[in-house]
């Protein structure tokens, strides 16, 4: 009989997994880079026009949801081409939908943008 682990064992085992994916993650997909790169612009564009805390609370929900979806879309694209790794019709329209989350997330994400950053630059 082995010895189960704690909850708090299983708890920092999960969180070290977590950080493991995103580093892959931010590694080695070419969009979330993009992504980050806009993400640490807005940041610093935030410190800039010292934008209030209520804009901050949005800005990084905008790029936490864009990154997720991204991840998410990734993951989706990762096991299709696992289960199908030849072109499909079915496995292409399950791509296309995963693509078309983050598109929908990132098009959210500028328009947010422009609402902080339009009174502020005008």
């Amino acid at each position: 009989m082995t010895k189960k682990e704690s909850f708090l064992v299983n708890r920092l085992k999960s969180i070290g997994f977590a950080f493991k994916g995103a580093y892959i993650l931010i590694k080695t997909e070419a969009s979330i880079k993009i992504q980050f790169v806009i993400a640490v612009f807005v940041t610093v564009t935030g410190f800039y026009f010292q934008i209030s805390n209520t804009e901050w609370l949005v800005q990084f929900l905008a790029i936490g949801l864009v990154m997720t979806a991204e991840g998410i879309n990734t993951a989706i694209e990762e096991i299709a081409d696992f289960i199908h790794p030849e072109h499909h019709k079915k496995i292409g329209l399950i791509k296309d939908v995963a693509a078309g989350a983050v598109f929908i997330a990132s098009m959210f994400a500028i328009i947010i943008g422009l609402i902080i950053y339009i009174p502020k630059v005008f």
